[in-house]
Order: structure tokens, then C-alpha cells, then sequence
């Protein structure tokens, strides 16, 4: 009798085990998915500012045309994009587009003085910012979740209920990695 109450705790124990390792896979992949959807919201934002500060700066910037259209396109692919690492790919090139839209507008003093113009470039950091804060969030969680999904013993569990790793959302163009080159002249 004794033998049948240890096969049997042995068993709850398992189960228990069990469940509680499903139960932290299913946690941390809506983490996953909490972290994507604040990255999201934020490349709306972003992507709804874009038009504004297009507008803002179509005026002063006529024949600078095609730094204009590149921004458009990118927004555009950006918002049409379904997988996440060309997600990424579409966001790196347009954070380096908006980039190249500021620098070319170092050469307009009436629009680097326009209020309007000030106020989006503002908007805009902010954002950069808080994209930048959701990235480490889902990346964070992203990488929480490939831990669990790939260590044992639940790797076993992920496996019997088709747990997968996420993908990291990173940064893909090397010039963004680089370490900035500081010289004191």
C-alpha cells in the first residue's frame, strides 16, 4: 500500500511539474507578444508622424525630392510588412532614411527655425525613445522565451505543444552597430 502512495505522489508531482512548466511557456510567449505589440504601436506612431513631417518639410526641401519619396516608400513597405525580420530590415532602412532627411535639412535655416518642423523632429525622438525601450522589452522576452523553449526539461514540454523561439528584433544595418569614432581636435 505504501509502495502504490509513492507511485502515486510520484505521479501528482510529475503532473504538477508538468503543468506548471506549461503554464511558464504560455506566460512568456504572451510576453513575446505583449513586447511585438508595444514595438508596434510605437512604429504606428512613428509611421502616422512621417506624413506630418513630410508635409513640413516639402515646402522648403522642393529639390531635395528624392530623399522625400525614399522616406514615403520606406513608410510604406514599413506599415505593408508581415514578417518580422523583414519588419526589421524596412524600420532600420527608414530610422536611416529620417536620418538623411535630417541632415539634408541642416541645410534650410527657415525650416530648421519653422515651430512646426522643431515640434516633429521632437515627436519624433520621443518615439525613437520609446521604440527603443520596446525593443529591449521584446527582446528581453524574446529571449526569456527561447530559454525555456530551448533547456531541459522543458524543452520536452515545449516540444509536445509546439512551443517555437521567437525572433529577436535587431538592428540590421552594421552602421547603426558601430561604435561612433570620437576625436578631440
Amino acid at each position: 500500500m505504501t509502495l502504490l502512495y509513492i507511485l502515486l505522489g510520484l505521479v501528482v508531482a510529475a503532473l504538477v511539474g508538468l503543468i506548471s512548466i506549461y503554464n511558464r511557456l504560455v506566460r512568456n510567449r504572451q510576453m513575446v507578444q505583449e513586447g511585438w505589440s508595444g514595438i508596434d504601436v510605437q512604429l504606428k506612431r512613428r509611421a502616422d508622424l512621417i506624413p506630418n513631417l513630410i508635409e513640413a518639410v516639402k515646402g522648403y526641401m522642393g529639390h531635395e525630392k528624392g530623399v522625400l519619396e525614399q522616406v514615403t516608400e520606406l513608410r510604406t513597405r514599413s506599415l505593408q510588412a508581415r514578417d518580422l525580420g523583414e519588419k526589421g530590415r524596412v524600420e532600420g532602412a527608414l530610422g536611416a532614411a529620417l536620418a538623411n532627411l535630417f541632415a539634408v535639412a541642416e541645410n534650410y535655416p527657415d525650416l530648421k527655425a519653422s515651430q512646426n518642423f522643431i515640434q516633429l523632429q521632437q515627436s519624433l525622438a520621443d518615439i525613437e525613445e520609446q521604440i527603443q525601450l520596446s525593443r529591449r522589452y521584446y527582446n528581453g522576452a524574446v529571449r526569456n522565451l527561447n530559454i525555456l523553449v530551448g533547456s531541459f526539461p522543458s524543452n520536452i514540454i515545449a516540444n509536445m505543444f509546439q512551443f517555437t523561439t521567437a525572433e529577436y528584433f535587431e538592428i540590421e544595418d552594421a552602421a547603426d552597430r558601430a561604435v561612433p569614432k570620437v576625436a578631440f581636435s
